[in-house]
């Protein structure tokens, strides 16, 4: 029996740096460059309004895994205070998240290899996954290692350009744009010029830009000291929001006018581009590169163990809830990577919208899995207010704030319906859901 559990390798550190890994990807170093040309300088405000609700929604989650030492996951509670139907829709809902954001981080990777290299997307794509899945298997301590590793590389990284942007900022740095001042922000056309829509329009991208931030959560079960680690990371995520999102994109606004960057690639390299620094956006473009195998890392992660998690609920397939000699899920590793490689596919028939579609489909699930856990948290509020009274992490403003997130939720997927780039992926992704239903229908008929 003892063979068939999760071991818990992931210290301290390795939590922390999951924390960040899972709140600095693909959406930012690629993603950014989308949301910047749909909303200007306005897409700050876009980062800070998803960053606070993202916060509660976290503080939320970290709640109710601490209310209970058997909750693994968000499935096992929503199961216990919403039905066993929340606990099958969200849990294989999440799977499908990170499907769709793995998908992602492949495309982004062959996306970033056409910096350097003439050759089609869906080569270093499918190269990445299978390296992925090849260290995936390995041991759950190797998996913390490596995030470590590629989120220092990512916060030096960013720090870096937050650093040598401000002395830019200072002296007056030319480019060939002009000077690096923080009036580049309001100069090219205000801060919103391209009006309220352009502003709202750039809400499905920074969306996107947060998935994975409540990897924290995911991880628990094999965290070696969860009421300490877990508060601890969450509790982390403001600053990081600041530092990261707000603190980046104000100094790629500042060094160059948003009218000079593409969506097509990472503002980042173009940054250093149109400053005259090549090899720097060289090194650049490197770090974006570990930055979306991270985040494609993190999400074969995510999957294998919700699969896991589902199979020893009786929610899925038996077989997913077996592990190998090293105590990780391979069977379950094996069949995301499998359904991840569609993305190489999705790289080699539709190259220019793939990245669009994948990214819509991936935020509007994450939507389901962060309405769940506050509505779950508003269920556990009402019928158990003793353990929220005697809790040593309490959410803060509730039950208040559950709604006001819950109505901005709604809101963006208004938005997503209203413009034409997510529309589309907005009316496919209720199939997904219907099909979940009808299985879950049969299930239960069974029994």
């Amino acid at each position: 029996m003892a063979q068939q559990e999760l071991k818990r390798e992931l210290k301290n550190r390795h939590v922390q740096l999951i924390a960040i890994g899972g709140t600095i990807g693909t959406g930012l170093f690629l993603g950014s460059g989308a949301a910047i040309e749909k909303a200007g300088p306005s897409v700050l405000f876009v980062y800070l309004i998803i960053g606070v609700a993202l916060f509660f929604v976290m503080r939320s989650l970290g709640e109710m895994l601490l209310s209970n030492s058997r909750y693994q996951s968000f499935t096992d509670f929503a199961t216990d205070y919403l039905g066993d139907w929340a606990g099958f829709i969200t849990g294989w809902t999440y799977w499908f998240c990170w499907i769709m954001t793995a998908m992602a981080d492949i495309i982004a990777v062959g996306v970033y290899v056409r910096h350097w290299f003439d050759i089609p997307q869906w080569i270093p794509a499918i190269l990445c996954l299978v390296i992925l899945l090849a260290l995936n298997l390995l041991t759950v301590k190797l998996f913390g290692e490596l995030e470590f590793w590629f989120a220092i590389i990512k916060v030096i990284t960013i720090v870096a350009l937050i650093v040598i942007g401000i002395v830019m900022i200072i002296i007056g740095f030319q480019t060939e744009t002009g000077y690096v001042s923080v009036s580049n922000l309001w100069e090219h056309g205000g801060l919103f010029p391209n009006g309220v829509a352009g502003f709202l329009f750039a809400f499905q991208m920074v969306v996107f830009s947060f998935v994975g931030v409540e990897l924290v959560g995911v991880s628990a079960a094999e965290t070696a000291d969860p009421r300490k680690n877990i508060p601890s990371a969450i509790n982390k995520i403001p600053v990081r929001i600041l530092l990261f999102y707000v603190g980046a994109v104000f100094v790629i606004l500042s060094i160059n006018p948003w009218t000079e960057l593409s969506a097509a690639s990472s503002p980042f390299v173009q940054v250093f581009t149109l400053v005259g620094i090549p090899v720097a956006a060289g090194i650049i473009n490197f770090v974006v590169i570990t930055s979306a195998a991270s985040a494609g890392n993190s999400g074969l992660f995510s999957t294998s163990r919700m699969m896991f998690n589902l199979s020893k609920n009786k929610q899925g397939p038996k077989a997913f809830s077996k592990l190998n000699k090293n105590h990780v899920p391979g069977n379950a590793l094996i069949v995301s990577a499998i359904v991840v490689s569609v993305g190489a596919l999705l790289s080699y028939l539709i190259p220019d919208t793939a990245f669009s579609i994948v990214t819509t489909i991936s935020a509007i699930c994450f939507i389901w899995v962060w309405s769940i856990i506050l509505i779950s948290h508003l269920v556990y509020l009402k019928k158990r207010p003793d353990l929220h009274k005697r809790s040593h992490f309490k959410a803060p403003l509730t039950p208040f704030i559950n709604y006001v997130v819950l109505v901005l939720f709604v809101v963006i997927l208004g938005i997503m319906f209203v413009s034409d780039d997510t529309r589309p992926a907005l009316l496919l992704t209720p199939i997904w859901f219907i099909l979940l239903f009808f299985i879950y229908g049969m299930r239960k008929a069974k029994k």
